[in-house]
């Protein structure tokens, strides 16, 4: 097998882990409790998801040893490719017509956009570089946190901030990454270990906040979210600060821009899908709680329209009762010329008694006001 092919099957290899580490973690935060959802350090579904997205960058590392950085990163971009038909095959998750468009939208868009993107010589970046990248990537994953909080009643744009977060964490997670590389070909010093210490928790930080963002919001948009950001803004450092740019000159970077919108556009296609979806939900528990509770004001009219007569619960409760015919209540009463111990059984009207408005049927004994004179 020549180091070309060998390096597409890496790819491929790799884009499955991830795929598997996605969908173990979005089944690890739809049975973990609200205190768990960024570490579930107890749970072994956690740690598999940890071990497969370790595997898929391993994978990674070697398929770029093997083949070029042009073709391995587009690769990288099937991940959510790989991760909709596994979700729907292996947990019954089956994904709509609009999150296919969504994701594969998202996918042509991010291959496109990194398949541009030109290499340049290998260079390093220095101590106040280092510590502006640091500074300013805790500054944007904090906000992303914060506003994640602000909007935690909506689930899907609360996953999209925390899987945008998660993508800037691991992005600039590979650009401290590749610093370190660069500056270990002249030897390992003690002024690499601020940098190790930063891609160690970059990489847990994004780990985490993976996990957070797949909470209530589904599969696909997350991991679209994530799969998108984190290579793009890896890009976007690269450009900045690498020197590196895009490849055919103004041509090359108004096709990269056309691929960025097309990758925004099928990640915007992924959110309101999944905000109808939440709205969907939502009126199905509301049209279940109607129907097993009292008929609503709508209903009541709509039947009433039809010709159907309305459910009153007074009428409800009154057909369900059951009284004899003669509902009279003997009552010993003194009859006309008798003597006053004599007494016979006088039938007593009764009469109906409520608190309120088709409240119970409470029977209750009325004298009769007719009085009998006795005449001595």
């Amino acid at each position: 097998m020549s180091a070309l092919a060998l390096s597409v099957l890496l790819s491929f290899v790799s884009a499955v882990a991830y795929a598997g580490g996605a969908i173990v973690q979005e089944q690890v935060a739809v049975s973990s409790p609200g205190a768990q959802q960024y570490a579930p350090l107890r749970r072994p579904g956690w740690w598999a998801a940890v071990a497969l997205n370790g595997l898929g960058g391993l994978l990674h590392v070697v398929a770029l040893a093997y083949g070029p950085l042009s073709l391995v990163q587009p690769l990288g971009a099937l991940t959510i490719v790989f991760a909709l038909p596994m979700a729907a095959l292996f947990v019954g998750r089956r994904a709509g017509a609009t999150a296919w468009r969504g994701a594969i939208m998202a996918t042509v868009g991010l291959a496109g956009l990194l398949s541009l993107v030109g290499a340049s010589d290998a260079q390093s970046l220095d101590t106040a570089q280092r510590v502006a990248a640091a500074l300013g990537t805790a500054a944007a994953v904090v906000a992303l946190m914060l506003a994640a909080r602000a909007v935690h009643r909506h689930p899907a744009v609360r996953s999209i901030l925390l899987a945008t977060a998660s993508g800037v964490a691991f992005g600039m997670s590979s650009v401290f990454t590749k610093t370190v590389a660069v500056d270990w070909t002249g030897g390992v010093s003690a002024a690499d270990l601020p940098s190790l210490a930063v891609i160690g928790v970059l990489a847990t930080a994004g780990m985490m906040l993976s996990q957070a963002s797949y909470r209530g919001a589904g599969l696909a948009a997350p991991l679209a979210t994530l799969t998108v950001v984190n290579p793009v803004v890896a890009a976007a450092v690269g450009i900045t600060m690498f020197g590196e740019t895009f490849r055919y000159g103004t041509t090359g970077t108004a096709l990269a821009l056309s691929c960025a919108v097309v990758a925004a556009g099928g990640l915007i296609l992924l959110t309101t899908e999944r905000l109808a979806r939440e709205q969907q939900e939502a009126r199905t528990t509301e049209a279940g709680t109607a129907a097993s509770g009292t008929a609503s004001p709508v209903a009541e009219s709509t039947a009433a329209d039809a010709g159907a007569p309305a459910a009153d619960p007074a009428a409800r409760l009154l057909a369900e009762l059951t009284l004899p015919r003669d509902v009279r209540m003997p009552v010993p009463l003194p009859s006309p010329g008798a003597a006053p111990d004599d007494e016979d059984s006088v039938p007593v009207p009764l009469v109906s008694y409520a608190p309120y408005y088709g409240g119970p049927y409470v029977p209750v004994a009325v004298v009769d006001r007719h009085r009998v004179r006795v005449k001595s």
